[in-house]
């Protein structure tokens, strides 16, 4: 049989409750912190995606304007390759804007920790309750 002086005191019990609840505190927020800084270099990627592809449109913007004016005044090929190049400028900055939005979207998500917190103090909260209840059928 086992001694009753061997069982864990009320106190024992809300002191270890809590040192645990503190750790798994300062662990999500680790966690957290990990999450929102590897999100913020995603989003910062797809911030510099999108300038460079503000860049290229301005380029191609004077690159289509110049092949409309020696359209006008030369032969076939030269406005031609102009046009092409501009056609083709404007082509790379529609994949850059693409995949800006891409890593914009991933890292807008909301962090999973976050949803494993509000799990956590729920289940802390349940045993709480469970806790009470059975000291008050004491």
């Amino acid at each position: 049989m086992s001694d009753p002086d061997d069982s864990p005191t009320l106190g024992r019990l809300v002191e270890q409750l809590s040192e645990q609840t503190s750790r798994l505190v300062r662990a999500e927020v680790a966690l957290a912190k990990a999450e929102l800084a590897t999100k913020a270099k995603a989003s910062g990627i797809g911030i510099g995606l999108f300038a460079a592809a503000g860049v290229i449109v301005l380029y191609a913007i004077g690159v289509l304007i110049w092949s409309a004016v020696l359209g006008l005044g030369e032969a076939w090929p030269l406005w031609l390759s102009a046009l092409v190049i501009g056609v083709v400028m404007l082509l790379l900055a529609g994949g850059l804007v693409m995949g800006g939005v891409n890593l914009l979207q991933r890292a807008s998500t909301r962090p999973e920790s976050i949803d494993r917190v509000k799990r956590d103090i729920a289940t802390v909260r349940s045993s709480l309750a469970s806790t009470t209840t059975k000291e008050d059928l004491s």
